[in-house]
């Protein structure tokens, strides 16, 4: 499936008609708070040490 130009600007168009602007950007900002908490989750996880791992496994 292949969106074009103008069938993103319907989206768009679309989305602020029925949420308004003001919606639109708290729900922008919620969004990009998500992925960067999510990001350092994910990067948190990774730089655990193996003796910190097997610890909670006990818990």
């Amino acid at each position: 499936m292949h969106l074009g130009t103008m069938e993103i600007v319907l989206i768009v168009i679309l989305a602020l008609v029925l949420f308004g602007a003001g919606k639109l950007s708290g729900v922008g900002k919620a969004l990009g708070k998500s992925i960067k908490d999510f990001k350092s989750e994910v990067r948190d996880d990774g730089e655990k040490k193996p003796e910190a791992a097997e610890e909670e496994k006990k818990e």
